[in-house]
Formats: structure tokens, C-alpha cells, sequence
């Protein structure tokens, strides 16, 4: 069996690079009584956190004219870098709730004139807001609903 610090690792390279699936699957471990509940919210929420920065960063810098390949997305560079700015700050702190935009929401930023530290903050308060809802409505509602409801409480 593995060490309690090395699952909390895998928790946090998940939150990362994936994000929802195992972040829910260690909320179900929280409310079953297998692991500490504070721990898997920081795992989750630095996780989360370190994944967008890092797609952030990289656009920011090594990577800032990989998108100029893409002559659509470059001819509509100065559209979409307008729109970026003007609602930069809710993209940002919305980046955790909208899974099927994870990445493309820290890339547009990238391009945008959003300030590095400014982006990184809001990341981090965006990832801990995001953590505390899906593990409060995991370990308030989930399993123990579903067991008040007549299901057995492990299968739920």
C-alpha cells in the first residue's frame, strides 16, 4: 500500500494534468473516512492551479509564437486579443468550472495583457473555490445521500 504522501502527490499531478475524474474519485475516498479531507483540498486545488499556470507560462513565453502557425487563429489574433482582455479576469477565475476549456482559457490569457502575478493569483483563489465545491458536494451530498436514499454506502 502506498504511503499517504504519495497519494496526495498522485492527487495533485492529476489535478494538473486531468483535473475532475480522480480529484471526485479522492472526494468519494474523503467521504468514505479513506483519506483527510485537508489534504486532498490542497492536493486538488495546487494541482489544478500548477496545470493552469503551466499551459499560462508556456504561451507566455517559450511558446508565444507556436499559435502564428495557425493562420486562422492569427488573422483573428487581434479580435480575440481584444475580447481576452476586456474579460480576462472572469476568464480567469472561470477557468476551473469550465473542464472542456482548461487549456484555452490559460492560452488566450497568455496572449493577453492580463499581469503574470495578477493571473496567478486569481488561479489559485479560482482552484481552492473549485476544490472546496467539488469536495463539499461530493462529501455532503454524495455517498450519504445516496445512502439515506436506501443504497448500501460504499456502493454508493
Amino acid at each position: 500500500m502506498p504511503s499517504a504522501a504519495w497519494i496526495y502527490a498522485g492527487i495533485f499531478i492529476a489535478a494538473a494534468v486531468e483535473g475532475e475524474m480522480v480529484f471526485v474519485a479522492a472526494s468519494v475516498s474523503v467521504a468514505l473516512g479513506h483519506l483527510d479531507r485537508w489534504a486532498v483540498l490542497i492536493a486538488g486545488a495546487l494541482g489544478g492551479s500548477a496545470g493552469d499556470q503551466a499551459f499560462f507560462y508556456a504561451f507566455r513565453g517559450a511558446l508565444r509564437g507556436f499559435l502564428n502557425r495557425f493562420p486562422r487563429l492569427a488573422n483573428r489574433r487581434q479580435t480575440i486579443g481584444r475580447l481576452v482582455d476586456a474579460y480576462a479576469i472572469p476568464l480567469t477565475a472561470a477557468c476551473r468550472f469550465l473542464p472542456g476549456l482548461r487549456i484555452a482559457i490559460p492560452v488566450a490569457c497568455a496572449q493577453s495583457s492580463i499581469p503574470a502575478p495578477l493571473f496567478s493569483s486569481i488561479s489559485l483563489i479560482s482552484a481552492f473555490a473549485w476544490a472546496a465545491a467539488i469536495l463539499g458536494l461530493i462529501t455532503g451530498a454524495g455517498p450519504a445521500a445516496l445512502h439515506r436514499l436506501g443504497m448500501a454506502r460504499n456502493w454508493a
